[in-house]
């Protein structure tokens, strides 16, 4: 197990762009269709003007990562990518080098972006591939096909020093014989790092209409379950560690810093158009929330000077609450000091329950789910909280 040590001076940056040129029928993130709207320049000044606005609430830090997330950020221009890298660096000077990932999308179009992505300074592409069979992306609405996604693959880890690619699986019709083989053609294109999402049925997406007007089913729980077991083991014997429910890496260098910031409470401040953020300030912690219309977004940083209204002060239960949903999604587990306003410790009845039936493992610092745990997390949460 690799502790994550990230520092309470270090400042983690997300940033949300919502374009996309398909919206998947799974998709519930704050996203619209990219017709070219007059307003993109606009957001990437909105953005940036942002970053300065929240610089000043944040004070000195050292700037650990930057996320372009969305969305699609693979179809924003180099040299808007490049700003906003340039404005992050500048308001939290970092003696270490951030690590900067940018999402994107495999098809060819996309893919002849990479070489100007990387030159603007994105370091660590998550690559969407979602499947490797042409049936499979059909149904998850995706707008490239497997030969696409095998291209953009092979460029990407020429250009990018790290590579994560990210596969959905659960997928109606779908056998662990048949995702262990997909699992193992991805971990062939080079990739350090895989990110697989079980398939979820969102309330108000496409998907959720579809099952309800019973055109397919999703596999019940006992399928899910073979499934992930699937993926724990071939990602295993490929020599990636789960180190994260839904994230497996080969070492502790190909991990996500900046997802490693969400899960072990460090602060992290989001940009754009519904971005959330978690910042320590002298009256504790704080969340925020962008707006999520892009032109009331620009609106509020113009008259502001930042995208969200005034900052939620969180409870200390709140605080704890959240450090042990996202603690007990990675290996090293969530400390007990941090869930001392939950009433928890290694005696409590309900971990001592949870250990003897092998869910968690009540360390001398930690608190961490086992690899059972792990598959059954959401009823654990209902236990402890």
């Amino acid at each position: 197990m690799t502790t994550y040590t990230g520092s309470p001076d270090t400042i983690a940056v997300y940033v949300h762009w919502p374009y996309c040129a398909r919206i998947c029928p799974y998709c519930d993130f704050n996203v619209v269709r990219d017709r070219g709207q007059a307003e993109q320049a606009a957001l990437v000044d909105a953005i940036i003007a942002d970053l300065y606005g929240q610089a000043a609430l944040t004070g000195h830090r050292a700037l650990g990562s930057i996320f372009f997330g969305g969305g699609t950020p693979s179809l924003m221009r180099s040299e808007w990518v490049a700003g906003v890298i340039a404005a992050a660096r500048a308001l939290w000077p970092s003696e270490g080098e951030p690590e900067i990932s940018l999402e994107a999308n495999p098809t060819d179009g996309e893919a002849g972006r990479f070489a100007a992505l990387a030159e603007a300074g994105v370091a660590r592409l998550s690559l969407g591939l979602q499947s490797l069979d042409d049936a499979a992306l059909k149904f998850l609405g995706r707008n490239h096909d497997a030969a696409e996604a095998r291209r953009a693959a092979t460029l990407a880890a020429r250009l990018f020093p790290r590579l994560s690619i990210d596969l959905i699986y659960a997928r109606p019709g779908q056998t662990p014989a048949a995702w262990a083989d997909e699992l193992r053609a991805a971990v062939d294109l080079g990739a350090e790092h895989v990110s697989p999402y079980q398939l979820t049925i969102e309330p108000g997406t496409a998907f959720d209409h579809a099952v309800g007007r019973g055109l397919f089913s999703p596999p019940d729980e006992d399928q899910a379950a073979a499934l992930y077991e699937t993926t724990q083991q071939v990602l295993a014997d490929a020599g990636f560690d789960a180190y994260e429910v839904s994230n497996h890496a080969r070492g502790a260098a190909a991990r996500s810093r900046h997802n490693l910031a969400y899960w072990t409470g460090q602060d992290y401040l989001g940009v754009g158009p519904g971005a959330h953020g978690r910042l320590t300030l002298a009256g504790g912690r704080v969340a925020t929330e962008a707006a999520r219309r892009v032109g009331d977004y620009i609106a509020r940083v113009r008259e502001t000077g930042v995208g969200f209204a005034a900052p939620e002060t969180l409870a200390a239960r709140d605080v704890a609450l959240e450090r042990l949903l996202m603690g007990l999604r990675i290996d090293q587990g969530a400390p007990w000091a941090a869930l001392a306003a939950l009433g928890l410790s290694p005696r409590s009845p309900a971990v001592l329950d949870l250990t003897a039936r092998g869910l968690v493992i009540a360390g001398p610092t930690h608190l961490a789910a086992t690899r059972a745990g792990r598959a059954v997390l959401d009823g654990i949460i209902r236990v402890l909280a």
